[in-house]
């Protein structure tokens, strides 16, 4: 079997799964993060918190997307820069085999 054929073969199953896993869960289900899990089992046991607000809140939503948006790029930048240290090492490996 060719690659393309072989990708697109797979390419479809995903999209099958994907589709068919989206209608078991059905379009009333509300999605809940495991935050809001995680709270009200913790109220149920009636821990009392150390403090009420947090130590720096961003002055608006725009402004939390931002450092949202910036930690992940910082994230991506710091992981693409190991990646390409690792292939830049093992092309070097390489290159000192064949010379």
């Amino acid at each position: 079997m060719k690659r393309s054929t072989l990708e697109a073969v797979v390419g479809i199953i995903i999209i099958l799964a994907l589709v068919i896993g989206a209608l078991a869960i059905g379009g009333d289900s509300e999605w809940g993060g495991a935050d809001g899990g995680a709270e009200d089992m913790i109220a149920e046991t009636g821990y009392e918190p150390w403090f009420e607000s947090p130590l720096w809140a961003p002055p608006s939503g725009e402004v939390e997307s931002l450092l949202f948006a910036l930690q992940a790029a910082i994230g991506t930048g710091v992981a693409c820069l190991i990646f390409g240290y690792w292939l830049g090492q093992s092309r070097s490996r390489k290159d000192e085999k064949q010379a």
